[in-house]
């Protein structure tokens, strides 16, 4: 009889962490490698789709353990904080709640054996119907307990114009770098009763969900104009230029490489990075954070770029007693856990860490945190410039008095560089 009780209860135990779900980009298993997400317009590109329109999602991934999973995806509709809206599937899609994916390939001439998996996006069994924020969802056998990976997107149903502009921070100590985004919302295409409470609007700097922040209010509203131009809101440490390494050909070193070893594995060591955090703005291009599956030595990437262990060093002129070091980038959803910690070597001096990327380009930064305030720190390795060039997302929430859910009704990318 104990034995059966405590073969539910650990039962019950595993069902509920399996169900757990993180509204924001997430992958659930470890083998589960290379997520890439993006509008097909344009490769890696903020995931924002027209409602009703011809625009189309790609999402693509590998499965490291190889063979076939039988693997399903669904959407859900969410408010502008990412929590689930109050409506059921067959209110907000179209068509069937849930598909397969069916398009897998096998990895072809690599060391690393990997079944790659694709899927587009609306198509003829999964289309919403609704504009707003909605959560991918792919998991396994059917069941949503045994979730693969999570990815956030947006639907958008055009109805505001929105102007918008980048300035030095209002805050003279900031000037050399902050970025400061004002923006105005025309709204005259909606029946607004309460412009205060029925608009909100959502700033993304990179389409980084840890660097956004939501305005909740206008600062002043002229007849159909909303303008948020608050001297405290919006005002963005500007950071700087993403690092960045090129992976394409494993055949010549490019610039950050140090290093290839190939026998039994592909290994990478890259030069060493030294602290950034100096006081002269100093220009390079980058890609905002983002990464791209490349192969110069092959037809196909998407099935014949191999795997590397890549090793990065880090002289950050601090040490594992005063904190913790993390490197972070599109590639790992710039997620700060034990896979993007990095360790301390104390005769060197250096932080250190080895990953295991696809062949490609990849921007990454480094990120300090704290052991006393655990407030993670950008500026620390990388500092912070005005001059630096990045992508701001712009977004329009729209609540109709009485409705359960928030339509997406506004969108524009605004780039630093471009004003």
């Amino acid at each position: 009889m104990i034995k059966i009780q405590l073969f539910f209860i650990l039962f019950f135990i595993k069902a509920s962490t399996l169900a757990q779900v993180t509204y924001d980009d997430r992958v659930y298993l470890p083998g589960i490698k290379s997520v890439e997400f993006y509008n097909t317009s344009k490769a890696q590109s903020f995931p924002v789709i027209n409602l009703k329109s011809s625009d189309v999602l790609l999402l693509a991934f590998d499965d490291l353990k190889g063979g076939t999973r039988y693997l399903n995806y669904t959407i859900q509709h969410c408010d502008a904080n990412w929590n689930p809206s109050q409506l059921s599937p067959t209110e907000y899609l179209q068509s069937f709640t849930d598909d397969r994916i069916t398009d897998y390939r096998y990895s072809s001439n690599t060391f690393q054996k990997y079944t790659h998996y694709e899927v587009t996006f609306p198509n003829q069994s999964i289309i919403p119907k609704l504009s707003g924020n909605y959560l991918l969802k792919v998991y396994i056998d059917g069941d949503v307990n045994k979730m693969v990976l999570t990815r956030r997107f947006y639907v958008l149903d055009s109805k505001v114009s929105i102007s918008a502009s980048v300035q030095p921070s209002n805050n003279n100590a900031l000037r050399q770098s902050n970025q400061k985004i004002n923006f105005n919302v025309n709204y005259g295409g909606l029946l607004v009763q309460n412009p205060n409470t029925d608009i909100r609007a959502l700033v993304l700097q990179n389409g980084r969900t840890d660097k956004a922040q939501m305005n909740t209010q206008p600062a002043n509203i002229r007849g159909s104009q909303l303008i948020y131009n608050d001297v405290n809101t919006n005002d963005f440490a500007g950071g700087n230029e993403f690092r960045h390494f090129d992976l394409r050909s494993l055949k010549l070193n490019s610039d950050r490489v140090g290093r290839i070893f190939r026998d039994t594995a592909n290994t990478v060591i890259l030069l060493g990075d030294p602290n950034r955090n100096q006081s002269a703005y100093s220009f390079q291009y980058d890609n905002n954070g983002n990464f791209y599956i490349l192969n110069q030595d092959g037809q196909n990437p998407k099935i014949d770029a191999d795997y590397v262990h890549v090793y990065f060093s880090l002289a950050g002129n601090k040490n594992d007693n005063d904190g913790a070091a993390y490197i972070v980038g599109k590639f790992n959803n710039f997620e700060l856990n034990e896979q993007s910690k990095m360790q301390f070597d104390s005769g060197r001096a250096r932080f250190y860490t080895d990953l295991y990327l696809k062949q490609g380009v990849y921007d990454y930064e480094y990120i300090w945190i704290d052991k006393n305030t655990k407030v993670p720190d950008e500026i620390a390795f990388e500092g912070s410039y005005y001059e630096t060039e990045n992508d701001y997302q712009i977004l329009v929430y729209f609540r109709r008095p009485g409705a359960r859910y928030e339509e997406l009704v506004g969108y524009t990318l605004l780039n630093t560089t471009k004003r």
